[in-house]
């Protein structure tokens, strides 16, 4: 179940709210659990079982770290001394639930990708007969990603000191499970809302301010990214496009991506404010960075942090000498590659994005560079980023590469390449990627726009939604891009 589908939107989404809000205190996480998982379970009910696999693994392992016995209020136990010495049994209890995550997330995420990497290299050396060979392929859980960076996070806090765990097994569940964020982000770390499990306020301003993150978020999906995926979707399937329908496909599929996954956010935001719940920022404006490092500030703010506070922090981060910084922050990023998805073209990705961030680092802040004008850095900063979306959406290498090549003028040969221009530069596809641009540099961000809800600002939210509703009508184009991840 997706957001932008009818089901979600005229069905669960009010049944869900009605149910929330006539249900005493007390049962709204074990209805908001429930609630969450058929919208999780509504693609494979399967999936549902492996999630409270690992569900009831870490809010044991919690409860085993803190030195807590369970109980049904919604109650936090007193945190663990911050820095302070651990047992054994803490240690041991920490690194076998982390173990069983990543072992899910890799079986499930990765499995595929392992054979069919064994199989290209044993068919490259040409050992035919010592080949894997699979009949069948494991289907991926939708958000496992996104729920397994959950539970480490709550495992990783309880034993830092950082947060208390939960005695209440549903509260754990609920946090887990909330279906604004489950399966696409963002990335909620437990000690960002470990106190709303217990205590949270809801208020008319700030369910108003949940709907207009809505009405924006469900703007930005169907009116922006859609349209603009289309036109990406049309020049990466190609055999061979020119060199301006190269940059057009490319371009489409960076304002794709982002108005895919911030307009998910926002909705995400949005329903978590209408539940009493506030979740972070997760984008701030990523294309107007005017680096790659200020873009990594800015882009999924919730897998970077992530990332930094538990991954690279723990490698040492920039406390070891510059050669050592510069090892975490590529392993750093190819890991965050792979994390995206399972294909070696993910991991050039990361790899493109760790080298800008090792060049910049080992540069620093007194260049040429930094003289330049804020525009030309922001241009500049925008190119080698939509450089790397080629490797993060293309299907294999080689695609990546030759569409690289029509982007610095050397287009590959097809029968099909005049074709493309009459099939991207459609008014409607024009017109979708020029609003895209003005809402990227122009307007102003949903989270400083819907601070203070008044009248015209309402207004404009129902308007984006009533013509986001009545182009979906037509749409048959309607991905969420980060389900796969």
């Amino acid at each position: 179940m997706v957001f932008s589908s009818h089901i979600f939107l005229f069905y669960f989404l009010p049944v869900a709210l009605l149910l929330y809000y006539v249900t005493p205190r007390p049962g709204r996480h074990l209805l908001l659990v429930l609630l969450s998982y058929v919208f999780y379970g509504w693609a494979n009910p399967l999936f549902v079982l492996l999630m409270l696999v690992s569900t009831l693994t870490d809010y044991l392992s919690g409860l085993v770290i803190s030195g807590q016995r369970p109980c049904f209020g919604s109650d936090l136990s007193v945190p663990l001394e911050h820095g302070g010495r651990r047992s054994r049994v803490q240690t041991g209890a920490l690194i076998t639930t982390i173990c069983i995550n990543l072992a899910l997330l890799g079986v499930f995420k990765y499995f595929n990708f392992g054979i069919e990497s064994y199989n290209w290299i044993m068919d490259s050396l040409g050992l035919d007969d010592a080949q894997l060979r699979t009949w069948y392929r494991l289907t991926l859980p939708l958000g496992i990603s996104f729920y397994t960076f959950h539970a480490m996070s709550y495992v990783i806090d309880v034993y830092r000191g950082d947060a208390p765990a939960i005695r209440n097994f549903i509260d754990y569940a609920c946090y887990v499970a909330m279906f604004p964020q489950l399966v696409a982000g963002p990335i909620i770390r437990f000690q960002d809302v470990a106190r709303q499990l217990v205590h949270r306020t809801h208020s008319p301003e700030k369910f108003a301010r949940g709907v207009a993150f809505f009405c924006f978020g469900m703007a930005k999906k169907v009116l922006l990214a859609n349209p603009c995926g289309k036109v990406a979707d049309t020049v990466f399937d190609a055999e061979g496009v020119g060199t301006v329908e190269a940059w057009t496909g490319v371009v489409a599929y960076a304002f794709q991506i982002y108005f895919d996954f911030s307009g998910y956010s926002d909705m995400a935001i949005g329903l978590g404010l209408m539940l009493g719940f506030v979740f972070a920022k997760n984008f701030d404006s990523p294309y107007r960075a005017q680096s790659v490092t200020d873009f990594w500030r800015r882009w999924h703010i919730s897998l970077s942090t992530w990332l930094r506070d538990y991954l690279y922090l723990p490698l040492g981060g920039n406390r070891k000498g510059p050669v050592r910084t510069y090892v975490n922050l590529m392993t750093v990023m190819v890991l965050g590659g792979l994390w995206h998805g399972a294909a070696w073209t993910f991991v050039v990705w990361g790899m493109l994005h760790g080298a800008m961030l090792i060049i910049e680092r080992a540069l620093g802040k007194r260049t040429f560079y930094e003289q330049l004008p804020g525009p030309l850095k922001t241009a500049i900063t925008f190119v080698i980023v939509c450089f790397a979306w080629v490797f993060f959406r293309a299907e294999t290498l080689p695609q990546a590469m030759a569409l690289c090549g029509s982007m610095l003028g050397f287009p590959s040969g097809s029968t099909t390449a005049d074709l493309i221009p009459g099939m991207i530069y459609h008014p409607y596809y024009l017109a979708a990627l020029a609003a895209a641009g003005i809402v990227t540099w122009v307007c102003p961000q949903t989270w400083e726009f819907t601070s203070r809800i008044t009248l015209p600002r309402a207004a404009i939210a129902m308007g984006l939604l009533s013509l986001a509703l009545l182009v979906l009508t037509t749409q048959s184009f309607n991905p969420f891009i980060y389900f796969m991840f």
